[in-house]
């Protein structure tokens, strides 16, 4: 069953069109990637679900629609965001940036704080140091928990790996993977490395100028030649 439909999306900058008919289907428990080159539109299909720009077409979540509802009431509706270069609090403590996401989840505060310190050690060790002294990675996890303490049915991740180095975004995704085997939450990442989410989603759509161009599982984007060469450069 889809958790979250998105049926001929188009978005819109002022008068200029970032997102043409963007149509896709995305199954409960699944992970899913959008990946494609800077400005193809996968940031921009995020803050569409998030109510941050104009759109028309629809986009529903289990069924309800969430066109035109303010970003608050999307959070509520079980939407967790992780937006690109974290956004953080940068002189507030570990802690109280994971507090600030659960404003709409008050009655499960100390389960979800759990979870995420379970999922992401660090960030109890650290809970008290002011997020604008972390590494990259660190900050990535704090966005990440930050998300997960709203209590979602879908997490969505803009680009979790911008900037990190590569052991550090292993770890995310291993942590994303865990997550979603342990808990059944349904997760869409946007993505410039092919590699990595190749590795995480089981399914993929291949987005250009502002649509999508290219869906599959990732085995079978990974197994067409004619595909691996034109979006992924091997």
């Amino acid at each position: 069953m889809a958790l979250l439909d998105i049926d001929k999306l188009s978005a819109f900058y002022g008068k200029a069109q970032a997102l043409q008919d963007v149509s896709l289907s995305i199954a409960e428990g699944d992970i899913v990637a959008l990946i494609g080159t800077n400005g193809a539109g996968k940031s921009t299909l995020l803050d569409s679900i998030m109510g941050q720009v104009t759109v028309s077409g629809d986009i529903r979540l289990k069924g309800e629609s969430l066109v035109g509802k303010p970003t608050s009431k999307i959070v509520a509706a079980g939407v967790g965001y992780a937006p690109e270069r974290a956004n953080l609090f940068a002189h507030m403590s570990v802690r109280n940036n994971l507090l600030v996401g659960a404003y709409t989840a008050r009655d499960n505060i100390a389960d979800n704080l759990s979870r995420v310190e379970n999922l992401f050690p660090v960030l109890a060790e650290r809970a008290g140091q002011e997020t604008s002294t972390q590494s990259g990675g660190e900050r990535q996890m704090v966005s990440i928990g930050r998300a997960l303490m709203t209590n979602p049915s879908i997490l969505l991740v803009d680009e979790p790996t911008i900037g990190l180095a590569p052991k550090v975004f292993n770890d995310i995704a291993e942590a994303l993977r865990r997550l979603n085997a342990e808990t059944g939450l349904t997760i869409l990442i946007t993505e410039q490395n092919v590699n990595f989410a190749l590795t995480l989603a089981r399914h993929i759509h291949v987005m250009e100028t502002g649509r999508i161009r290219v869906s599959g599982t990732a085995d079978e984007l990974r197994e067409d030649a004619a595909l691996a060469e034109a979006y992924f450069g091997h």
